[in-house]
Formats: C-alpha cells, structure tokens, sequence
C-alpha cells in the first residue's frame, strides 16, 4: 500500500506545479480533526471545571471533575518548544551566515527565521515552536560542517522552503492531528496495577485495563488513519522543498545534495574518524569527495533501494531516490546564490567555538 500510494503520488506530481496550498482534500480533513479535538478537551475542561465549582465541597462531583481536568491538561496542544541541546547563535556571533541565510531566505521567498542554532547530529530541520511560533533553523554541525558549497546553499534552501512550503506538520490548526490522539492512545494504554491482590480486585484490574485497551486502540487507530492522510501532504512539502532548493543553489548541486544524503551512514562514520585523528570541517568534506568518487557507480542502486526501503505510510519524507528524480525532471535552474570557498572558510571560523565542543564530545564518547 504505500508503494503503490508513494508512486501514485510522484506520478501525479512529476513535471507538475507542486503548488503551496497542498491537496484541499487531506488539508481539510486535518483542519477539521484538529478543530475537533481541541473542542473536545475544551469541553472536558469546562465540564471538569464545572463539576468542581458548581456544588458545595465536600461533593463526589469533584473527583470527576477533578480527572476531567486533568486529562484536559494532559491532552492539550503542544506546540512544541526550543530544544535544550541547541546551541542558539545571534547575527554579531556568525555574520557571514546569517548574511548566507539571508540570501537564501530571499531566493526562495521565506521568512527568515526567528532563531537559528546548531547540534551535533547529521541532520538539520526547520520547525515553528510555541503559539507565537517562532521559526527555528538548525544546523548539524556534522553534516552542516562535511558539505561542499553548493549542497549548503540547497540545505538551506531546503530548510527554509518549509517556511512556505505549507506542511500540515507546520501548521497552527492542523498540528495538534500529529501529537494530541497520539498522547490520547499513551495515555489510555492499560497498565498492570494489582498483580497479587485478591479475585474481584484482579477481576475489576483485568476488565478496567481491557476497557482501556480498546480506547487505547481505537485512539491509535484514528491517529494513524488521519496521520496517513495529512503525510501525503507532508510529503508533497517536501518535494517542494526540494524545488526551492534548486532555485537557491541550481539543480546541479540540490540533485547532489540528495545524493549525499543517501550515503549519510557511511558519512557519520568518516565524520567520528577524522574526528577522533583531531581532524576538522576541512577534512571532512574531503573524506566525502572521496567517498564519492568510490562509491559514484553505487549511486543508482541506492536511489533505487531508496524507493523500496523508504516507501512508508507514516513517513513524513518521500524516498530520497524519488526526491531526486522529481527535482531532475523538472525546468533545469541556475543558482541564485554562490558560495564562495573562502566565504565558506569564514563561516566555519565563526563556527569555530561550535565545533571544537562537537569535536570534544566526539572524542570522549569513544
């Protein structure tokens, strides 16, 4: 099933408008469970509240009002907040990239976002957290400090399109489908609690977690029917992020940074290597341009092992393979932003700080 729908997909998409409105169908049904669930835990919150104010104490009334309110505080939105291990940097601490992403964000018709920092995983993402969602861009410094000039520009390229690409995992009204009927299902999912008490109390256990099991179940099952639903956008977002970043870099370099994002096992590997010889960004981007050259007749079999392996119902990224193939087929572009080497350099010296602390920990994890 998710091969045939994640082929439907690139097959109605290919050499077509990817659009940042997304598919009217999955965006409503998301927005309306969204506006639903909320409703509902504003309802229990009321009713608790109600339960509890509206009878003289002392009342039984209060002990369901009390759980009400409870699981309405439980189940709230979350919006997400900064991750603590992200290393935030300010504009007068790295000029030179800031200015970088300013470029970009003006190439692709972004907004730039409201804090940008670092980690130490090979990864970057860009996210909007808490109700005044702030816009987030971080950087892993691994994978951040290993690429050549053109895969930069099209990794920001890329992370900055999700500003304006429209993905439901975004959006103020459509996010709460990806996060509260998930907590929902934890929160019901049944937990042995009088293991050698007596029969009526084992009995009244195994009837209470059985109950629970199947509002367990029937939460869980909702939450991936609607999850599949609004990730078929998901993923057309993405294929749109890949289209920006062939505006900001050029193709040649977007369709190369999905290459390497194919072989980031092998990545991470020469990463801790050169990193543990007490060895820098400098050679690890020439550890890749090795890796590349050996493994370039590789290259076509990983695109396509990608499809195959990568193809899931609940996966928020199309298959890099197809990802690539997308961005190949579509109107050739011309980059409109460079990155020179020696600019490169100078952002890695602001960075320096960064990646000695990366470097350090790299080394002590043996």
């Amino acid at each position: 099933m998710a091969f045939r729908a994640t082929r439907q997909q690139f097959t109605q998409l290919v050499g077509r408008p990817l659009g940042t409105s997304g598919s009217g169908t999955a965006r409503t049904l998301t927005a309306a469970a969204s506006l639903l669930l909320i409703a509902a835990v504003i309802a229990l919150a009321v009713v608790g509240g109600w339960l509890i104010v509206a009878f003289p104490f002392p009342n039984l009334a209060v002990v369901p009002g009390v759980a009400m309110v409870g699981l309405a505080i439980a189940l709230r939105p979350r919006f997400g907040r900064l991750d603590p291990e992200l290393e935030v940097l300010d504009r007068d601490q790295a000029p030179e990239l800031f200015g970088l992403i300013d470029e970009v964000a003006t190439a692709v018709g972004a907004p730039l976002p409201d804090v940008v920092g670092v980690d130490s995983a090979i990864n970057a993402y860009a996210g909007t957290v808490g109700l005044r969602r702030r816009k987030v861009l971080c950087l892993g410094l691994p994978l951040w400090g290993s690429l050549p000039a053109g895969s930069r520009v099209a990794l920001l390229g890329h992370e900055l399109g999700h500003f304006v690409n429209n993905d439901p995992r975004r959006g103020l009204l459509t996010q709460p489908v990806f996060t509260m009927l998930g907590s929902a299902a934890d929160l019901f999912r049944p937990v042995r609690t009088n293991v050698g008490a007596g029969l009526v109390e084992m009995l009244g256990d195994a009837l209470g977690r059985a109950f629970q099991w199947v509002v367990s179940r029937v939460l869980f099952a909702t939450y991936l029917l609607l999850a599949a639903v609004a990730l078929r956008d998901s993923q057309r977002a993405e294929y749109l992020a890949d289209d920006l970043a062939g505006r900001a870099a050029g193709t040649t370099a977007a369709t190369e940074f999905l290459d390497i994002l194919l072989t980031t096992e092998s990545l991470e590997l020469a990463v801790r290597r050169d990193t543990r010889a007490g060895h820098g960004p400098d050679r690890w981007r020439a550890a890749l341009a090795e890796s590349r050259v050996t493994r370039a007749d590789q290259l076509p079999l990983l695109r396509q092992l990608s499809v195959r392996d990568g193809a899931s119902l609940f996966a928020a990224h199309p298959p890099t393979g197809l990802r690539r193939q997308m961005l190949a087929g579509r109107a050739w572009q011309d980059p409109s932003v460079t990155l020179s080497e020696a600019r490169m350099e100078r952002i890695d010296a602001e960075l320096g700080r960064e990646y000695d602390r990366f470097r350090r920990t790299v080394s002590w994890s043996g």
